[in-house]
């Protein structure tokens, strides 16, 4: 796919900022986006200055951003990065806590696919790249409701790739990127956190190795793509055999547990 315009949400830092730096070197003119405006700005500054405010909940707010973005010779491609994480057991989050995740990550994530294919439709090409997870392959046990939130994604990422197909649209893309856990602000501060031992089980990755992966994923679409792959194949084989999950319960979060540990050493007094 030849890179035009892209947008990439939840762009002010972590993740977002590294896959649109990544985006940029490789020729794509990127929009970044995020709630936080001067934050999005100072991230945009050495990618060309391009940012807006978005809160990915307000689908007209979507709306707005992929008609600028195509203004400027076409939206190519759209990345639903934005989201947020709870740890604990889901009865532990009141209904406020349970709501603004499915809001951001799910209903945050539709919003921005929806109004990017309003374009891409009507141009007949396109590409919308959500950023799931592994917890949207299986139930990450102390991550419930973010689990939750992201299979509902992925399900809703697959079912309008085929919306797509049925309707005649092969130039329309929907991928998917599955990470393991990923060392941004959203874990720095887990690492005495019990109810995310989940995301410390596997190889805790860079922001710049799967910012790199997204790049490669924008070029050659793909429905689902986890990082690393034998994750992936991992946690679907936990998915498919839930007793088998719930057996193995006390050696994950042991494993998670250690993980943690690791990471603590590594990270040392300033986790950045």
């Amino acid at each position: 796919m030849t890179p035009t315009t892209a947008v990439v949400t939840g762009a002010a830092g972590g993740l977002g900022r590294a896959v649109a730096a990544a985006l940029h070197a490789d020729g794509w003119t990127v929009l970044l986006t995020d709630l936080d405006p001067d934050a999005v700005a100072r991230a945009a500054a050495p990618l060309g200055g391009w940012s807006r405010a978005l809160d990915v909940r307000d689908p007209a707010a979507c709306a707005a951003v992929a008609t600028e973005a195509a203004g400027r010779g076409g939206l190519g491609l759209w990345v639903n990065n934005a989201g947020i994480l709870v740890t604990g057991p889901s009865w532990t989050q009141d209904p406020a806590t349970r709501r603004q995740v499915v809001e951001v990550n799910a209903l945050g994530a539709m919003n921005g696919t929806l109004a990017a294919l309003d374009v891409m439709r009507a141009q007949r090409h396109g590409h919308v790249l959500n950023v799931v997870s592994l917890a949207g392959l299986v139930a990450a046990p102390g991550e419930t409701v973010y689990a939750a939130s992201k299979h509902a994604l992925l399900a809703f990422s697959i079912g309008t790739l085929a919306d797509l197909r049925t309707a005649g649209l092969r130039d329309v893309h929907v991928s998917c990127l599955c990470p393991d856990g990923i060392w941004t602000p959203m874990l720095h501060d887990r690492l005495d956190d019990d109810g995310a031992v989940a995301s410390f089980t596997g190889t805790l990755l860079r922001p710049e190795r799967v910012a790199a992966r997204v790049a490669r994923l924008a070029r050659r679409p793909r429905p689902v793509v986890s990082l690393p792959r034998w994750r992936g194949a991992q946690v679907r084989l936990l998915d498919a055999f839930p007793r088998l999950a719930l057996a193995l319960l006390p050696v994950i979060r042991v494993a998670g547990r250690a993980g943690q540990r690791r990471q603590r050493r590594r990270a040392g007094p300033n986790p950045s």
